[in-house]
């Protein structure tokens, strides 16, 4: 059992255990008061009298999260995950708390480690600059996440007894709504394209809500416009693959089990990333989306004019059956479509978004067109779950924020309490309605205006009414 011994003006909790060899160490635990070490050899001889006892070590953090990956990430994680979670741990993680002792992190410790990430300044890689001048709170979530997932396993591991980034407090997350554009801009946007790719890389995703990964890793077989099938208005794309850059690091790690194609370096390229058609990120990201006729013919257009390309370049053309494609069949990487999307937006005037917007904006148009069927509306944006299309993408345009105005009208000011109200309103135009001779007449003519007539009779004046007086006209 633990026993306490008094060392100058501290006190030490003294302990016999068996270390990672099996081999029995005493341990000296040093506290700085008397009732701090009392409490530790209360735990130590509970937790040795119910087998949940973990002998102290000094693993360091981040050699903790090298076996971590190795055991758990490898196997667990995609190639993005696995490349952004150890860009995580080696930018910030262990660069602050790599050379911590696993066992010492506590609650406060995590409490600090947050406190430094946001007087951190953020990581610039060759393709990314930073646009804040320290971590992100969106950032700082995502590696809380991270050591939550990588601690979870040390408890399970019997490094830890209790993992200290359950319950962490995260700094507060501004939520911004997205700008998007609306239908008109897109129009305005598509009139003053002149670059095909775009024009084509706009079209999809606007209309089948894609992704830049899944336009860029457009195959021709993935694209059904034959003449039957457009007839029928039964033309689709089948969207099962993405276009990514994958760091060679995650391919050797996690393997090729989601890598369908890997494209061939360029002469002398010498990158540490590989460029590769890949699953996406989850299944339900696999989908059959039906497009409208006009994109089908756009699409058999941009067919045409590609198929020319290729007879022209001859061997120079290397047809990977990419739709979107550079001269020489190269693949078209999202930031060759970004860039001509920057120009296009400086040129014509436009509002400034993202390209991912004009996937805001698909989800918001069909939700306004379909009246709100979140369902059908989810198969086309391939979201796992049907709360992401509502919270996420369907913002809230001012024309339809115009119309919510006008079915008010109808809906509460026509009401038939207040028929005193719209009584003093019209009073100065007698003019207004038709003669009751016009009215009969649009009635017999109008069924739905009948039906609406009849539903607003009643409503003011009763069934009863009503019968009656239908019975004085048919007697008539």
């Amino acid at each position: 059992m633990a026993s306490i011994q008094k060392r100058g003006k501290k006190y030490a909790v003294v302990y016999t255990c068996d270390d990672s060899k099996g081999e029995k160490k005493q341990k000296w635990e040093t506290f700085v008061t008397k009732k701090e070490a009392l409490k530790r050899k209360a735990a130590v001889e509970n937790e040795i009298n119910n087998g949940t006892f973990i002998p102290p070590n000094e693993l360091k953090v981040k050699d903790f999260l090298h076996d971590f990956v190795e055991v758990y990430g490898s196997k667990r994680w995609g190639l993005s995950v696995y490349a952004s979670n150890n860009g995580l741990i080696d930018n910030y993680i262990n660069p602050l708390i790599g050379d911590e002792i696993v066992q010492d992190i506590n609650r406060r410790a995590v409490d600090q480690f947050i406190q430094r990430l946001q007087k951190t300044p953020p990581v610039e890689t060759p393709y990314r600059h930073a646009r804040t001048e320290f971590v992100t709170p969106c950032t700082i979530e995502k590696i809380i996440k991270l050591m939550r997932c990588a601690f979870h396993q040390a408890v399970r591991w019997d490094i830890i007894g209790k993992n200290p980034f359950e319950d962490a407090i995260l700094p507060k997350r501004e939520k911004k709504v997205r700008a998007i554009w609306t239908a008109d801009i897109i129009r305005d946007a598509l009139n003053h394209c002149s670059d095909g790719k775009l024009y084509v890389a706009i079209n999809l995703a606007f209309a089948c809500s894609m992704r830049m990964g899944e336009i860029t890793g457009l195959t021709w077989d993935c694209v059904h416009i034959s003449d039957a099938e457009i007839a029928q208005d039964d033309a689709f794309v089948w969207i099962e693959k993405e276009l990514a850059r994958v760091d060679q690091k995650a391919i050797n790690a996690v393997g090729e089990k989601d890598i369908l194609f890997v494209f061939p370096r360029l002469m002398g390229g010498k990158s540490s990333t590989r460029l590769v058609l890949k699953k996406p990120k989850t299944d339900s990201s696999i989908r059959k989306v039906w497009i409208p006729r006009t994109l089908a013919y756009i699409l058999r257009e941009w067919k045409e004019k590609q198929d020319t390309l290729k007879e022209f370049m001859g061997d120079d053309y290397i047809d990977y059956n990419l739709v979107l494609a550079q001269e020489t069949g190269r693949p078209c990487e999202d930031r060759i479509i970004g860039n001509q999307f920057e120009r296009l937006k400086k040129s014509a005037g436009l509002p400034n978004v993202v390209f991912h917007s004009l996937r805001h904006s698909s989800t918001t148009y069909k939700l306004k067109i379909n009246k709100g069927d979140v369902k059908a509306t989810q198969g086309d944006t391939g979201h796992a779950q049907s709360d992401m299309v509502t919270q996420v993408y369907a913002h809230i345009l001012d024309e339809d924020r115009k119309v919510n105005a006008q079915k008010f009208e109808m809906a509460f000011y026509a009401n038939a309490d207040m028929r005193g109200v719209e009584r003093k309103l019209h009073a100065a135009d007698t003019s207004a309605g038709p003669d009751p001779e016009t009215l009969m007449k649009q009635l017999e003519t109008q069924p739905e205006l009948m039906d609406a007539f009849t539903k607003k009779f009643i409503e003011q004046y009763g069934e009863q009414i009503m019968n009656q007086l239908a019975k004085k006209l048919i007697g008539a």
